[in-house]
């Protein structure tokens, strides 16, 4: 797991290896970065189904509860086949804006 601090949340990205353990991983640290705005790097994880996406569900929950986003990056599956609480796109750039919009509906207090 190799972690990078950017402007307004943290960026963590799986080193290779099965995505159920990467978010079992990330749900044991979750105290490490649970005060900040998350993005899940998956690009370089391909072949990827919904099912290994749903992997992250919980700790999604859990994080954005706390009001904070966590945010999947990912093109490998359609949001269509994934629950509406799993915030999943397709780039970096649109994490980094979907952050920001969140930012700024906390902010406005919805």
């Amino acid at each position: 797991m190799k972690t990078t601090k950017k402007e307004n949340f943290l960026l963590i990205e799986n080193e290779g290896g099965d995505l159920t353990n990467f978010a079992s991983e990330l749900t044991k640290h979750h105290s490490d970065f649970k005060d900040e705005n998350v993005v899940v790097d998956l690009d370089k994880a391909k072949n990827l189904d919904s099912k290994e996406l749903l992997a992250f569900l919980e700790l999604s929950n859990v994080h954005r509860n706390d009001n904070k986003s966590f945010v999947l990056v990912t093109d490998a599956v359609g949001i269509d086949d994934l629950p509406e609480e799993l915030v999943v796109v397709p780039t970096l750039q649109e994490a980094e804006d979907m952050i920001q919009m969140d930012e700024i509906q906390r902010d406005l207090g919805f």
